[in-house]
């Protein structure tokens, strides 16, 4: 299948010539009506997740539908492949199941839209955004079920449907989806907002055309996505090596009560082209947590990482996307197959973030972060409040971002560099809890020459009867330290009951009933660190403990002793660090994972207070 693109005007675009000055101000203008497309959703969405947390991916493409800028890369490219249908001056594409997209959402929740831009006839440039909505039906609130076994229970699942038909709106459509869901009145806003900052950009092409002509515009998308490829072409020849690396990391749990699940990738470069093989990686989960990871999306992971760590100042779009070959076993984590539940694919979506760390530094570790992007935190909390009316809140939180080889990690930051906080005002405004508590969590962080970045830990009093889902990881495995640095802690979560009665509960939970003057202590996971942690400066490491980022005795893995006035005391500081380098070999590890998988069996319970997860496969092997 692939899509028919209706086009009254066949003539092809002529070649034109560029000057770099043209060439510059049609790359910012692109680069300006793409903020603008985020600053459009940000004023008129509804749901906290995309309005306060900007939850929400925007996209500027060329006439083939490759990313020119944007923030998530293209999915075009995957809906042109799997769309059995036309394409036409007018149309407005909405779409939400990943199974026929090939991946290019992740999950249900991630409402697409689509808005070819014809110019005379021709197709100049496609506008897209995709947002994630607070809910959209299935088994329980929030739609995102830690134990589905199918991605029938995570609500509607939209397949490319046309939301406008040449111009006009298909109404009957959208009351369908919205009678599914719990929240349609967000879902209507932020749909429209979606479609809102599509248009804005459809505008600003048509405004950019109409200034330099539809030829020359074409030319400057072409030229913009050729330099990125020339940029990449040499960055992967400087960087990545024709011997094969791997590398191996986990997902702590299913939620099932099975785990962790391995991810392991390798890397080589044939020619100018690298390679990124995912044999190895373990089977797809009878639970939620499977990731349909569509290989431009991985491209477009891999592409973000190379330009931020080697080369910021390179224009991040598609253009380099040929020089990647992505290998990816069917049935495997990362290749379910139909219909495999998705909704919970965050975890292994941020996961891949460190893998992709763990690769690209190994043939050089001055260039190697540590492990902490990890995850991305979710909290869903509903109910009815005092007049009935049903709340429900989808809220992303925060852990430590891994210490870097040009300094320490932020702490308690979103994966994404975009994201923000929902602020706790609005919190305590539209839903029935009380913010006890929004603070880093101290030491959490691993110890280095670079901090990584703490966790955070917010407490939530319940001030109404409702129901909560946890979705989480890093509390099993440790997010890893590299070049000597130590691995960062792990998350928790405690329930404490208005009776004064504590429980830790499970990372990855649906349906936890809770009540007024019940408080949850939710508390992520810290960065990885980087570097020997008895080079920091000690006049640093006392700074931080008197802002509250690291104990007195946290102090201490930095072989830095404090006074009782909080001064370094140096004297006490060399001995410390002296007998601490005795203890340890002469060369510092490249990686700490911490104790090994068996280990952390063993010490789960103990250390966490839960049971350690059972080999994944168990279950089918027991009742075989």
């Amino acid at each position: 299948m692939t899509a028919h693109i209706i086009q009254s005007n066949p003539a092809p675009f002529a070649s034109v010539a560029l000057d770099p000055v043209t060439l510059d101000i049609i790359e910012n203008a692109l680069r300006n009506a793409r903020d603008e497309m985020d600053a459009t959703v940000y004023r008129t969405a509804m749901s906290p997740g995309i309005r306060e947390q900007g939850d929400a991916f925007p996209l500027i493409a060329d006439h083939k539908g490759r990313m020119v800028v944007g923030q998530f890369g293209s999915f075009i490219q995957g809906f042109l492949d799997g769309y059995d249908g036309t394409i036409e001056d007018g149309d407005v594409i909405w779409l939400s199941d990943p199974y026929s997209c090939d991946g290019a959402v992740s999950h249900n929740n991630d409402w697409l839209i689509l808005v070819p831009v014809f110019r005379n006839g021709r197709l100049v440039a496609f506008t897209s955004h995709f947002g994630h909505q607070t809910d959209v039906g299935g088994k329980v609130p929030g739609s995102l079920p830690t134990d589905a076994g199918s991605i029938f229970e995570e609500g509607i699942r939209i397949p490319p449907v046309k939301l406008y038909r040449r111009g006009v709106f298909q109404e009957e459509i959208l009351s369908l989806v919205l009678h599914q869901v719990r929240m349609p009145e967000w879902c209507r806003s932020d749909l429209n907002a979606l479609l809102a900052a599509c248009r804005a950009a459809e505008r600003r092409v048509h405004e950019i055309c109409e200034r330099f002509g539809d030829d020359v515009y074409i030319a400057a998308t072409e030229e913009l996505l050729a330099r990125n490829h020339r940029a990449m072409q040499k960055l992967i020849r400087t960087t990545v090596g024709e011997e094969k690396l791997s590398f191996t990391d986990y997902i702590c749990d299913d939620g099932r009560g099975f785990g962790p699940y391995k991810i392991h990738c390798s890397m080589w470069r044939e020619g100018d082209r690298v390679i990124l093989d995912f044999a190895g990686t373990d089977p797809q989960s009878d639970s939620s947590i499977n990731f349909y990871l569509n290989e431009n999306m991985f491209k477009m992971f891999f592409g973000i990482y190379m330009i931020m760590v080697f080369d910021p100042q390179i224009l991040f779009n598609d253009g380099f996307y040929p020089l990647v070959d992505v290998r990816i076993p069917e049935g495997s984590l990362l290749k379910p197959k139909f219909p495999a539940a998705l909704s919970c694919r965050t975890h292994a979506l941020g996961r891949i973030f460190d893998i992709l760390g763990g690769l690209l530094g190994q043939r050089q570790p001055e260039f190697l972060n540590a492990a902490g992007f990890s995850s991305s935190p979710h909290l869903m909390f509903s109910g009815t409040d005092a007049n009935g009316k049903w709340f429900q809140l989808f809220q992303i939180g925060f852990g430590g971002i891994p210490g870097r080889p040009f300094g320490d990690g932020p702490d308690g930051h979103s994966l994404w560099p975009g994201f923000t906080n929902v602020p706790n005002e609005f919190l305590e405004r539209y839903y029935p809890m009380r913010i006890e508590r929004y603070e880093t969590e101290p030491d959490s962080g691993g110890a280095g020459l670079f901090r990584g970045g703490n966790g955070i830990r917010m407490s939530y009093r319940f001030l109404r009867e409702g129901t909560i889902s946890i979705h989480d990881d890093r509390w099993f495995t440790y997010p890893w330290g590299v070049n000597g640095g130590t691995p960062g802690q792990r998350a928790r979560k405690i329930l404490e009951r208005a009776d004064g009665s504590r429980q830790v509960i499970g990372n990855k939970v649906d349906d936890i009933r809770v009540g007024p003057g019940d408080c949850l202590h939710y508390i992520t996971w810290g960065g990885g660190g980087w570097g020997d942690p008895l080079a920091r400066d000690p006049a640093l490491v006392a700074l931080e403990v008197r802002r509250g980022l690291v104990t007195p005795n946290g102090a201490k893995r930095y072989g830095v002793v404090l006074g009782d006035d909080g001064a370094v005391d140096t004297a006490a500081t060399e001995s410390l660090r002296k007998n601490l380098r005795s203890q340890r070999e002469e060369s510092l590890p490249i990686f700490d994972f911490g104790p090994d998988i068996a280990t952390l069996r063993a010490q789960c319970l103990e250390e966490t207070g839960l049971p350690a997860p059972m080999p994944p496969g168990s279950q089918k092997k027991e009742n075989a």
